[in-house]
């Protein structure tokens, strides 16, 4: 996907009534003192065996992340396999972006405590060179992207696409309703982490803006982010709102429908950009029924996937005024989960391989042929 110049959590949010959801300290998070630990570059390559390559466990557009391992209660460096897995973000040294996005993270991760966040636990700045690090909680499922997207990996039920849905909302929904509005600005499906439980915390604050103040309804910016999440108004303007980041949250709850990437250049022509595609057939039920992941194998009740659908129209509504806030959004996600209706008896879909060129005719739409083409992010 390409950029452009841009602890387990109780998932069940009925407590939550309307008025109670814009009160943020409610949705279990706080605005905290900062606790950081200072690392030394030497304490990292302790932790992570020099940085050895069967460490890593990916990259990103920051640089490379390691798995590391470190005493749970002094933060001290110790041998694989003892102590505490961490998550080690190493920057690219020839990254121009490195140095602000580094400190974005330690900004707003450094600041913020909530179950829906990835917790930040140290950083590290080693000078001589030119390289940043970030310490985290090690999230043992990592992303969501790698259980939607990646071959060979269990598909998830709805059941648990539905908890990581409602999870990643109740994190955005604090961040939108803390003392300092924040707008996320970089909401997709790699940058929902997972415990081992499968519940949902948003990781990778490098892009995250404060959002407007003094009765302004949004701030202009640069554009940055990901094509395919990004909302029109941002690309189109620059014009960052708080609910640019509830369009991104449709494209996340479009891919966990469909079990289809929000641009795939590989799909057949006119289905690369997944909205274009998939947008007239969300109204229509015979329709949406050919859109559906198959791997999930009928098990989604046609009212929720009815449901779902009219959410997530409402979250790419085009005008950010006509989409809805996040905690309407989380409302919405609680009262479909609480749906208990039997799904459906429908004859068995074809294989998802079969339908990744699922030839929906009337769903057609022409695609921009935007793809996934990277550009450099800069600020």
């Amino acid at each position: 996907m390409g950029n452009f110049c841009a602890t387990p959590v109780d998932n069940d949010h009925s407590q939550y009534s309307s008025a109670k959801l814009r009160r943020p300290e409610l949705l279990n998070g706080e605005i905290v003192t900062p606790k950081l630990r200072k690392f030394k570059l030497e304490e990292l390559r302790e932790a992570t065996g020099n940085f050895e390559p069967a460490a890593v466990l990916g990259d990103g557009g920051f640089g490379t992340v390691f798995k590391g391992w470190i005493d749970e209660n002094t933060f001290e460096p110790s041998k694989a396999g003892v102590g505490m897995p961490v998550a080690i973000k190493k920057s690219n040294p020839n990254s121009p972006q490195g140095l602000k996005e580094w400190q974005a993270e330690i900004n707003f991760l450094g600041k913020f405590s909530h179950p829906n966040l990835v917790k930040l636990l140290g950083y590290c700045r080693a000078r001589e060179e030119n390289q940043f690090f970030l310490v985290y909680e090690f999230m043992e499922k990592g992303s969501l992207e790698s259980h939607l997207f990646r071959r060979g990996v269990e598909p998830l039920p709805w059941e648990i696409r539905l908890k990581i849905a409602m999870g990643a909302a109740q994190g955005l929904a604090f961040l939108h309703t803390s003392e300092k509005s924040v707008i996320y600005r970089d909401f997709k499906a790699s940058n929902i982490l997972l415990d081992q439980s499968y519940n949902a915390k948003l990781s990778d604050f490098g892009l995250a803006k404060m959002g407007p103040i003094n009765g302004k309804s949004h701030v202009t910016t640069q554009c940055m982010g990901t094509y395919g999440y990004a909302a029109p108004e941002y690309i189109s303007t620059g014009h960052l709102y708080i609910k640019s980041d509830v369009y991104g949250f449709g494209i996340v709850l479009l891919e966990l429908l469909t079990g289809m990437r929000a641009l795939d250049t590989s799909r057949p022509s006119g289905q690369h950009n997944l909205v274009l595609w998939a947008k007239p057939c969300l109204s229509q039920k015979k329709r949406l029924k050919k859109i559906m992941d198959p791997r999930l194998q009928n098990k989604v009740p046609a009212r929720v996937g009815t449901k779902v659908a009219e959410l997530i129209l409402k979250c790419i509504e085009n005008e950010p005024k006509n989409r809805p806030s996040m905690e309407e959004v989380l409302e919405s996600l609680q009262t479909i989960s609480a749906m208990k209706t039997k799904p459906s008896e429908t004859r068995p879909i074809a294989s998802h391989q079969n339908l990744q060129g699922r030839h929906c005719s009337p769903c057609q739409s022409r695609d921009g042929g935007s793809g996934t083409t990277a550009i450099a992010r800069t600020r």
